[in-house]
């Protein structure tokens, strides 16, 4: 006698495993999404944290008291005003010559004036600045710029006295080069010796100095309304050659599909926060948002 299964078990044994695969294609769509997102969430938090670092070494060698925050329609205020909030998206400061100042054996320029030399003369708008070689920042002052500043005359760089300033002394907007502001245009007399532009006079000198050769903005761009919108960073532009980072400046783009771009100063401290998506290129069905947030002393 030969057995066999019958059709009832037959159809049995479908469906039971018609329903072990519905479950293990649920399981295996559930397990791809989550290691979708995963990585998802890794490249943002990654691609967050290189941005925040960017910035946060621009930030570095800022001249604190020139940042300000900037509207647009080109309102400014300082970062640390009480009244910053959102409406204020860009942040805006002059930066002082780092890669200029490094050196050997000398650096490009000692940041210190000798007030005692005969060469420090307010007569003839020249300061002493012993142990520069103002030769080699001129020449990395105008690699980095293109030629646009060579501390020569109509190419002058900013010299910024180490004083507190007031943020409208920067000349954020207009040619701010008169006696009393922050920045004044000096170009090279020798290798240890820089004289003032002819369009300058100073009747205070002091001791201690940073050579400026740019400022530098960081702008949302796109669609701020909807949270989606790129994050650029303009710089080689000059506020005390009354220069604009939207009509002169270079740029170069941080990060594209930011959603926030918040940014604070606590006494010394600036605090930044960004969050990025993924533009629901994951293809999940929805956006993936990565929020960090960065301090710079």
């Amino acid at each position: 006698m030969k057995k066999a299964f019958t059709m009832l078990e037959l159809v049995m044994v479908i469906i039971v495993l018609g329903i072990v695969a519905s479950i293990g294609a649920d399981i295996i769509i559930s397990l791809y999404d989550n290691y979708v997102r995963t990585r998802t969430i890794n490249a943002l938090e990654s691609k967050t944290e290189i941005t925040l670092e960017q910035i946060a070494k621009r930030f570095q060698y800022r001249i604190k008291n020139s940042t300000i925050a900037r509207q647009a329609a080109g309102n400014f205020i300082s970062v640390s005003n009480p009244l910053l909030d959102n409406s204020y998206p860009i942040i805006e400061w002059i930066g002082y010559s780092n890669e200029s100042f490094l050196g050997t054996p000398r650096p490009g320029w000692s940041g210190f004036i000798d007030m005692f030399h005969s060469d420090t003369n307010s007569t003839s708008q020249t300061f002493r600045t012993s142990d520069s070689n103002l030769t080699l920042a001129s020449n990395v002052i105008s690699a980095l710029t293109s030629g646009d500043i060579d501390l020569t005359a109509g190419n002058e760089a900013a010299l910024i006295f180490k004083k507190p300033w007031n943020i409208g002394d920067f000349g954020w907007g207009t040619a701010n080069n008169t006696d009393g502001n922050a920045t004044v245009k000096v170009r090279i007399l020798n290798d240890e010796v820089l004289v003032l532009s002819n369009d300058t006079n100073l009747t205070e000198i002091y001791e201690q100095y940073y050579l400026a050769h740019t400022a530098y903005a960081i702008v949302p761009e796109g669609d701020i309304a909807n949270e989606d919108f790129n994050l650029t960073l303009y710089y080689n532009y000059q506020p005390w050659m009354g220069e604009e980072y939207n009509n002169n400046g270079s740029r170069f783009p941080l990060v594209e599909h930011a959603n926030l771009f918040h940014f604070r100063q606590d006494q010394t401290l600036l605090r930044f926060k960004l969050c990025i998506h993924d533009n629901n290129e994951s293809g999940i069905g929805e956006r993936v948002v990565v929020c960090k947030e960065k301090v710079v002393y």
